[in-house]
């Protein structure tokens, strides 16, 4: 048996936790021969509640977890860590501008990055979930910078994932037959579901996904606003924001992560745009389509992009830049 991996997960005594814990705990997204050691941050008043989760955990009689450790303390919470799913943020409340849900968000990343920085392995793994996502990841790898950018990454996957189920459900096929959709930029209204270089398995043949669909004006209309908007319907429908699927979508990206991608296939994963071959601005965190092998991402290069695309995701980038610039500016104050 392989020795533990330490996994951090913060936010841990929310919801998106609550969904997300067993299926690490149990092998669903590490192995199924890796023992786990659960470190679960949050802020101090909810540790009454994460008392709650731990016991949750410890009644699964799960032979993979060897030690779950509740804190509210970084240096515990960081140290030696291999993986980080940074799922707590601070959320958008009625009434609050956009600037002080960044600068709020600012403080917390900054926090965690610098603690990454001291206390963490310099191979850790390192996924952003909390809003705004893309940003978040940003200044937390630039409050660690002896962990190489290439560790961290912000989640698209869920975006993803809603993009491959429209396709299928419209096609009436499995979700599994659809692949190489593609999220491009931010994890927001302004995200770029892109299918033109999708394929669709129908009846056992690869087909291309407008000849898959046959209805270019649903692809090119609602598919993209019903993905963009799909966290606020679940919102308005729920009363709760996105919780299953999101744990749902942070294990695919971690296990890709780890385990690497199929031969043919990409996977939208929000990483840094240095190098990019697709005019996207290089201080950036941007979703791509990606391969990963032997635990390490590259940008699928070369695709052809039409005009159509090329100004979606240059809007996707303007609004990214625009919070980065923001987001730097309290940084440094």
């Amino acid at each position: 048996m392989a020795d533990p991996i330490r996994v951090l997960v913060t936010g841990a005594a929310g919801q998106i936790a609550y969904s997300l814990l067993y299926s690490i705990a149990k092998g669903d997204v590490f192995g199924k021969d890796q023992p786990i050691i659960l470190v679960l941050l949050d802020i101090p008043p909810m540790l009454p509640v994460l008392d709650g989760v731990v016991m949750e955990l410890q009644d699964c009689a799960l032979p993979l977890l060897r030690e779950v450790i509740p804190t509210d303390k970084v240096e515990l919470g960081f140290k030696d860590l291999d993986a980080a799913i940074l799922v707590g943020s601070m959320p958008r409340k009625e009434g609050m501008e956009r600037k002080d849900l960044l600068k709020a968000n600012v403080a917390i990343f900054k926090t965690q990055g610098a603690a990454l920085e001291k206390y963490a392995k310099k191979s850790v793994r390192v996924l952003v979930v909390g809003n705004p996502a893309n940003t978040n990841c940003l200044i937390a790898s630039k409050s660690a910078p002896s962990i190489p950018k290439e560790n961290f990454s912000c989640l698209t996957r869920l975006d993803h994932n809603r993009a491959r189920s429209q396709v299928a459900m419209r096609c009436g096929v499995p979700a599994d037959a659809v692949k190489n959709v593609i999220i491009w930029g931010n994890h927001s209204s302004t995200q770029y579901p892109d299918v033109h270089h999708a394929m669709v398995n129908v009846h056992g043949k690869e087909v291309e996904a407008y000849d898959a669909v046959k209805d270019d004006s649903w692809l090119k209309g609602d598919f993209i606003s019903t993905v963009q908007l799909r966290g606020a319907a679940v919102i308005k429908a729920r009363k709760l924001s996105s919780a299953m699927s999101a744990a749902k979508a942070i294990c695919d990206h971690m296990r890709d992560w780890w385990f690497g991608t199929l031969d043919g296939e990409f996977m939208s994963m929000g990483v840094y745009a240095g190098g990019n071959s697709y005019g996207i601005p290089e201080d950036l965190i941007y979703s791509f389509p990606v391969h990963i092998k032997n635990k390490s991402w590259n940008i699928h290069d070369g695709l052809p992009i039409n005009d159509f695309s090329r100004a979606k995701m240059d809007a996707t980038a303007a609004e990214l830049a625009e919070e980065r610039d923001t987001a730097l500016s309290f940084l440094t104050q």
